[in-house]
């Protein structure tokens, strides 16, 4: 995928961004250490700090790394792992696995692409990182030959859960996932009744989830480690809505 470019006209730190796949241990820390900085210091982990100052876990080694760099500093500026279904079945499971019990999909596995860990530097969040990513996502789908993009969606409980409440109540009206597709928590994450006066606040990675045809596919589950209650979301690609689907598979087929 080297050498794929985009420009961003509202912000002239992304009109030079390349998108690749990291290929060396190098390249794998440097995308752990944007994930320490975004998903451990950022949100004040401090059980989870380590003198590395990297984030990874025994899923790495069987992921696929997507990066987008600023070429003018060559830093790492965004990155999103990606798990196809010979590596999750290498690995023995997929990342959600750990938090959901995913059997009523096992006829599913052959054709699922597991995305996670997205992560984008701060200075970064206009827009084209997340798109970059998303494209190299659709390439990789096409040549794993899948049809089904899932994924875990955190909502911080820092507010002590109103957010993920309203949040999980509003997606259960509109965007709830046939009976054939639910998946049930290990440990559920206790949802509220839902108030009138409870407004949910949607993370943009849900937000780009949602805009794009996915589903959630049950309650949440309770991450302690992180500190969050996380959505198990499916984007079959059937559904993948029709101007996303053109930009896209296109910028797929460019990777």
């Amino acid at each position: 995928m080297q050498g794929l470019t985009t420009s961003n006209d509202q912000n002239a730190a992304a009109s030079r961004l390349t998108l690749s796949m990291a290929t060396t241990p190098k390249e794998v820390r440097e995308v752990q250490r944007l994930r320490y900085k975004v998903f451990i210091e950022g949100m004040g982990l401090d059980a989870l700090r380590n003198p590395e100052r990297l984030d990874r876990d025994a899923f790495d080694d069987y992921c696929d790394h997507l990066i987008v760099r600023d070429s003018a500093t060559l830093k790492v500026v965004g990155t999103y792992r990606v798990l196809s279904p010979e590596a999750a079945q290498r690995h023995g499971a997929f990342y959600s696995e750990q938090e959901f019990d995913l059997a009523r999909l096992d006829h599913l596995r052959g054709r699922m692409t597991e995305a996670g860990r997205a992560c984008i530097h701060p200075k970064y969040r206009s827009g084209a990182v997340i798109m970059m990513l998303w494209a190299g996502i659709a390439a990789y789908m096409q040549k794993h030959g899948c049809e089904y993009l899932i994924g875990c969606a955190s909502v911080s409980l820092a507010d002590g859960g109103h957010n993920a409440a309203a949040i999980y109540h509003a997606l259960a009206e509109t965007n709830m996932a046939p009976v054939e597709y639910r998946v049930k928590p290990h440990l559920a994450f206790p949802i509220a009744p839902p108030r009138s006066d409870n407004r949910p606040v949607m993370p943009p990675l849900i937000k780009g989830y949602l805009r794009s045809g996915a589903w959630i596919c049950g309650e949440p589950a309770w991450d302690a480690e992180f500190h969050s209650a996380d959505m198990f979301m499916m984007l079959p690609l059937a559904r993948l809505d029709s101007r996303y689907a053109r930009h896209y598979l296109k910028e797929g087929e460019a990777a």
